[in-house]
């Protein structure tokens, strides 16, 4: 194996590390904002379970809309910023991501 090739799977796993602890902070504060967001906007606590019969059709449509919008944008724009910091560091993309159409 050589020089260039090893170090490409060192890097490759450097970013993998990168980008899911990128993803875990970001669903983290994600979800800290969110439970405020609902509580200060609603007044309750948000639905444990939006499956639950008990709770409301429209709590349980609006928290799981807002859910999974807020941590899919959550988790794009920290994998974003862990990438410039990945590009600044070595001048090069992470092995798993390339520019689109480029």
């Amino acid at each position: 194996m050589g020089k260039k090739k090893a170090a490409g799977q060192k890097n490759s796993k450097v970013w993998s590390v990168m980008a899911l602890g990128s993803g875990l902070a970001a669903a983290r504060v994600t979800n800290v904002a969110l439970n405020k967001f609902w509580q200060t906007s609603t007044k309750r606590k948000p639905p444990t379970n939006p499956a639950d019969p008990d709770v409301q059709l429209w709590e349980a449509v609006a928290w799981s809309a807002m859910t999974g919008a807020a941590m899919a944008l959550g988790k794009m724009l920290a994998q974003r910023r862990a990438a410039t910091y990945y590009v600044k560091s070595t001048g090069q993309l992470p092995p798993q991501l390339s520019k689109d159409g480029k």
